[in-house]
Formats: structure tokens, C-alpha cells, sequence
């Protein structure tokens, strides 16, 4: 590896950085956009039941707030209740959703760099390739022309430029196909979260209202 970077020359350098940086960005969506951390499959049931017969103490919200996003968000409109009991839909709905748009920000987080790096590397590999074609074509500066520059001149000088045209357009490609993949399956991933937490809170809103009729 170290005698691919060698012979690739400094234009490698930029796309080991995104190589490195992207990589941490995937595993720290990994581990954010896990379901028990987003979106628990029994949470929304577990709050309604919580909320069946009486507002929860602020105690109880406070635990619902850091259980996971859907949480915070179910937890908005129980504070919204326990703040002004006689507040209207609107103000219950306003609530809750000011607390999803939150936290759609939050799993949306760093989804735009690793979109980045995915257009920038093969770019920044083509910056190589054309570095090293400079260089092909520096190398056999005084030959005669190109039929002679392919032929003569300095050999280890044209294997350089050439090394370094394919190296960085391969290892710019390689960089971008999987952060293009990640970016693509978090997209979706995150796209189906916020699905899930725009139904349950539709869901938890009608329950809410439902509770203070009762009540």
C-alpha cells in the first residue's frame, strides 16, 4: 500500500483524507440511525399506555425525552399539555412538530459531507489523472513530438506520469462507490424514520386530545 501511494504522488493525498473521514462518517450513522435509538417499535405504545388515564409527571417526560427521537418528540407534546392543559390542536401540533423538524436535522447530520465526498473523489481523481498526463507529457519536453515522446525520452519519467494518472483515477473511484452506496441507504433510511415519526405523532396527537376530553 505504502509503494501504491508512493508511486500515485501527492494528488493521493486528498482522497486519502476523504477515504478516512468517510469512513468515520459511516460508522457514526451506524451507530445514530440504529432503530433502538430512533424509532423503538414499542415505544409509542408503551407512552399511550403510560398516558391512558392521566398526564405523566414530568419525571416520566423527562425519561420518554432521552429514550430515543421518537421519544423527544411524543415527549414535546406531553410537556406542551402539563405547561398549558387548555392548550389548543394547534398549539399541541405546532409542539410536536417543531420537535420533529429537530430531529430530523439530527439524523439528517453529516448525510450532505459523505454526499460530498462521493462527488468530490472521482474528481479530485481526475485532478491526478490530468497531473499525471502533465507530467507524461513534461517528461519528454524537447523530444521532437509525440510519436518520439512515446518512443524515446526518459522511461522511468513516463512510467511516473503514468502511475500517477491511473492510480488516482483508480483510488478515486474506489472512494466514491461505497460513500455513493452509504449516502443512498441512509438517505432511505432516514427517509423511512421520519415517516415513522410523522404517523406515530399524527397517532399520539389524536390520543392526547382524547385524554383531555376525558378528563
Amino acid at each position: 500500500m505504502l509503494s501504491i501511494i508512493q508511486a500515485a504522488g501527492w494528488p493521493i493525498w486528498p482522497l486519502i483524507a476523504c477515504s478516512v473521514l468517510g469512513l468515520a462518517l459511516i460508522f457514526e450513522r451506524f451507530v445514530a440511525l440504529k432503530t433502538a435509538r430512533v424509532a423503538p417499535p414499542k415505544l409509542l405504545d408503551e407512552a399511550i399506555t403510560v398516558s391512558s388515564k392521566a398526564v405523566p409527571t414530568p419525571d416520566v417526560v423527562n425519561q420518554l425525552a432521552q429514550n430515543s427521537a421518537l421519544g423527544e418528540v411524543l415527549a414535546s407534546g406531553l410537556r406542551t399539555l402539563n405547561s398549558n392543559p387548555q392548550c389548543s390542536e394547534t398549539d399541541l401540533r405546532a409542539a410536536m412538530e417543531g420537535a420533529g423538524r429537530a430531529v430530523a436535522h439530527r439524523l439528517e447530520k453529516y448525510l450532505s459531507a459523505l454526499a460530498t465526498i462521493a462527488s468530490a473523489a472521482p474528481l479530485l481523481g481526475l485532478l491526478g489523472t490530468v497531473i499525471g498526463m502533465i507530467e507524461i507529457f513534461g517528461s519528454q519536453a524537447g523530444s521532437g513530438g509525440l510519436g518520439q515522446a512515446m518512443g524515446g525520452g526518459n522511461p522511468a519519467q513516463l512510467a511516473h506520469g503514468i502511475s500517477i494518472a491511473l492510480y488516482n483515477t483508480a483510488f478515486g473511484l474506489i472512494v466514491a462507490i461505497p460513500a455513493l452506496i452509504f449516502w443512498r441507504y441512509f438517505r432511505a433510511r432516514v427517509d423511512a424514520y421520519l415517516l415513522t415519526l410523522e404517523l406515530s405523532s399524527e397517532q399520539f396527537v389524536r390520543h392526547i386530545l382524547r385524554l383531555r376530553k376525558v378528563k
